[in-house]
């Protein structure tokens, strides 16, 4: 068996539940019916760029393309066309190729890999943002580590389409995002962290600036705009890009020469959101935009939706609405311009929702998605459900559903729902007692990401049977993440017990340290102790014991730096580290490692391997890959960074475990990855019967389509709870 040391579970935040397609209409469009599919409808296919037919005559001579027998003729008459664009088919975000074939009859794709065309092995990474200038491929990848902790991997690079040579276009120590070539194929503008020196947390609002350099050397790097993103060439002298002004998004343009740079001006209304912009020409832009915010749950209406619209940037008023005309009721990513050379029309793409996969009203399957590994041993699959949890022996995980609202449970006869709470947002984190002749699950009940809310610890007996009851263990305060020991006799978890002012205060400094049960069936309310383990004023949190029962495994901010700020963007600043501790000796306290130099940044939700030898977490040790704006639903999120790391430990002796310098960035994705969990069976293992959820068998739904056939919330976008406060 090739993945020895069992799986890797997480859950994904921003990735739809329902897959995302590239579709294309005419400009203008008439009614839906001009509306085409441009990708094959396997797995999720998304920000695609036409590849012009100077260049598409190039791949096709490829040897891995020579064989399906299409001639320059047949791009010249416009029956072969192409587009590059990421797909998450191979396991990976990376760059495929479309060939669209028309023939009298009918329109056929067929989409290749980018790395199989050109013999490449990169190995595990994410690539975006493909663009063609001349006989260069130009795009993002995340295969180099960046040189510093919580600097993202982002970088330019430019692969020759006749050798296949690719070379690094981003200067060394800098990230660049979102490439776009000029008019001439010469000149490549990025949105870049270079002015900044780096990203320091910035959540949404990314504050880039834009650089402009030729695509072959020397590179004359120059810095065009401060504060800017997606940057787009209207012309050689016009650039296009979304910048945030106090609470909205918007396009601006701006007109520069190798001396000279005008002021930007805005070309998209106020107290709207504009973004993603695709220039059609020197004054003429498309954007992507939210005409009118609508408050969270709400049904929407076409005016509250992503939809693609065009402006004069001369007039700054939209002079065509593109996609409110074929799916009114459905939000509309990353728009781009094609030419049919054939016809000598322009078309716009964009991807969506392929919601013509389900049915008006019908449920939308959860799933469990293999993902590539950068670990041999090692097997790495995706849950959509949130807090996947195993037990000991791997024959059962449990889950909660995106609302937070019940609890699902997958083992040998079947996956149903054990415990649902009256409405969302009120339980989470369940995990197994460590003892698996026990079948008991521990909850969180009250509301998450609210650390001034009491929060409970309770049971679910015997979890495998059914819908069960819930049995209280704490009695107030802010209590969560709890851990049994391998007996599955103790219980330790986080709490604010011990900082508050009097009885009947809320939490009085958000402060939280560690405590151990002696019952972990009575808890509060039986005869067992409650114990400090630790004692400070700050918050340990994320705690899990060993499967050895020597070690606790936690996150803190104990080692923030005197003077840093307590929120950031009206959020917690972070400065989380990973820590251990005996439990049997509290004083010794070992810190493994933090983000970045000086512990700012995320290091969050600890998870032991079960052979103890292994700690994997959810950090922003990569700093952030996309520019979040682009995403689906990224006005109602919080932090729109966090991969899967993990870092080796010593098993028998703790103090070797004191700042470990070497990590290994297991996932590389433009999402928002967390709350990792291990269990000892592969995904290849067919003992493990919850893996019949890879096939389909077992999946549990959730009401995600509504009978109005219109997207929900929950259909492009994540969790869909209120807006995180922590």
């Amino acid at each position: 068996m090739g993945e020895k040391r069992g799986s890797i579970a997480f859950f994904t935040t921003y990735r739809p539940p329902v897959a995302l397609e590239i579709y294309s209409c005419p400009l203008p469009p008439k009614s839906a019916r001009d509306e085409i599919k441009m990708t094959d409808g396997k797995s999720y296919n998304y920000n695609g760029q036409s590849i012009p037919p100077a260049a598409l005559k190039t791949i096709l001579k490829r040897p891995k393309l020579v064989s399906e027998g299409f001639k320059d003729a047949d791009v010249d008459n416009g029956s072969v066309t192409g587009m590059i664009f990421v797909s998450e088919r191979d396991n990976l975000e990376t760059l495929h190729i479309a060939l669209q074939i028309k023939s009298s009859s009918n329109v056929e794709n067929k989409v290749f890999s980018f790395e199989d065309i050109y013999n490449r092995s990169d190995g595990v990474r994410m690539e975006d943002i493909p663009c063609i200038a001349g006989n260069n491929l130009i795009y993002i990848s995340t295969k180099e580590p960046a040189a510093r902790r919580r600097q993202p991997w982002t970088v330019v690079y430019k692969t020759n389409l006749k050798s296949g040579k690719t070379d690094r276009l981003t200067p060394s120590l800098q990230a660049d995002l979102s490439p776009s070539i000029s008019p001439s194929g010469k000149r490549i503008a990025v949105a870049s962290y270079q002015r900044k020196a780096g990203w320091a947390g910035e959540i949404q609002d990314l504050q880039t600036s834009i650089f402009v350099m030729n695509v072959d050397k020397p590179f004359n790097r120059r810095l065009v705009v401060e504060n800017g993103g997606w940057p787009t060439w209207g012309s050689e002298g016009v650039l296009f890009f979304h910048r945030k002004v106090d609470k909205f998004w918007a396009v601006f343009r701006v007109e520069f020469t190798d001396t000279f740079t005008s002021e930007p001006t805005r070309i998209t209304p106020d107290k709207s959101n504009a973004m993603t912009p695709v220039a059609i020409d020197a004054t003429t832009v498309a954007v992507a935009m939210i005409r009118k915010l609508a408050d969270f749950g709400i049904d929407r209406k076409k005016e509250h939706y992503r939809h693609v619209l065009v402006f004069d940037s001369r007039t700054k008023k939209p002079v065509m609405n593109v996609t409110e005309v074929t799916r009114p009721l459905a939000d509309h990513f990353n728009p781009f311009v094609i030419m049919d050379g054939g016809t000598n029309t322009m078309r716009i793409g964009y991807h969506r929702v392929n919601t013509d996969l389900i049915k008006v009203g019908e449920n939308i399957e959860r799933q469990f998605t293999k993902v590539e590994s950068p670990v041999k041993d090692v097997g790495l699959f995706r849950l959509s459900g949130a807090f996947p949890t195993f037990s000991s022996d791997g024959k059962k995980v449990a889950f909660v559903d995106n609302e937070f609202k019940s609890v699902w449970v997958a083992d040998s006869t079947c996956l149903r729902m054990v415990f649902e709470t009256e409405g969302p947002n009120k339980i989470f984190s369940p995990v197994w007692n460590q003892n698996q002749g026990k079948d008991i699950l521990y909850v969180c009940m009250g509301p998450s990401f609210a650390a001034d809310e009491p929060l409970d610890i309770a049971l679910i007996p015997n979890a495998s049977e059914g819908r069960q009851h819930v049995q209280q263990l704490t009695d107030g305060f802010n209590n969560a993440f709890p851990s049994t020991n391998p007996e599955g006799t103790k219980l330790v978890f986080r709490s604010t017990r011990d900082h508050l002012e009097d009885p009947q205060a809320k939490v009085k400094d958000g402060f939280k340290n560690l405590y151990i049960m002696d019952d972990a069936e009575e808890g509060d309310f039986g005869e067992g102790r409650i114990t400090r383990l630790t004692e400070g004023d700050w918050v340990d949190t994320h705690c899990q014991w060993s499967p050895s029962g020597e070690w606790i495994l936690f996150s803190s901010s104990r080692d923030k730096p005197e003077g840093a700020p307590r929120k950031a963007n009206d959020l917690d600043a972070g400065f989380f580290a990973v820590y251990l501790v005996n439990p049997k000796h509290p004083d010794v306290i070992v810190r493994i490692f933090g983000s970045g130099d000086d512990l700012s940044g995320h290091v969050n939700h600890p998870f032991f391997s079960p052979d103890g030898r292994t700690i994997v977490v959810t950090a922003d040790l990569a700093g952030i890959s996309v520019d979040p704006i682009s995403l689906p639903l990224v006005e109602h999120s919080v932090r729109a960074y966090g991969d899967i790391f993990s870092v080796e430990i010593d098993k028998e002796d703790i103090k070797k475990n004191e700042n470990v310098k070497d990590f290994k960035r297991i996932t590389h994705s433009r999402y928002e990855n967390s709350l990792a969990s291990w269990t000892m069976f592969s995904t290849d293992d067919p003992d493990s019967v919850w893996n019949l959820q890879f096939n389909g068998e077992y999946t549990p739904s959730c009401p995600y389509a509504p009978p109005s056939g219109a997207e929900s919330w929950h259909m492009s976008g994540h969790l869909c709870i209120p807006q995180r406060k922590c």
